[in-house]
């Protein structure tokens, strides 16, 4: 890989772009599920939360498998460049679902 040129960028970019519109919905849930837990009262918190976080566990996994099947394709050494520079551009587009893309 050149220094300073991500090799995936522009591809990483078109498809977290199509994940954008592909899973519309699911993005939104996780806005709503956010914004139900920042509001819930006291008592309501830690279900809330929970229900957030398997929002944020439905959209991170439907990432993975999206960076595992384009992942497939290319040989191990570009494949292992390309999962890390997906999950770094999926931290910086959405830092909620970047904490556990690497874990998956």
């Amino acid at each position: 890989m050149r220094l300073g040129r991500d090799p995936f960028r522009d591809v990483i970019a078109r498809q977290l772009d199509l994940f954008v519109e592909d899973e519309a919905d699911l993005l939104e849930e996780c806005r709503e599920k956010f914004s139900l837990y920042q509001h819930a009262d006291r008592e309501d918190r830690e279900e809330a939360y929970g229900d957030f976080s398997d929002a944020v566990e439905t959209a991170t996994e439907a990432l993975a498998d999206m960076r595992d099947r384009f992942g497939r394709t290319l040989d191990e050494d570009a494949g292992e460049t390309y999962e890390e520079s997906f999950n770094r551009a999926v931290q910086k587009r959405w830092p909620e679902l970047g904490l556990e893309i690497g874990n998956r």
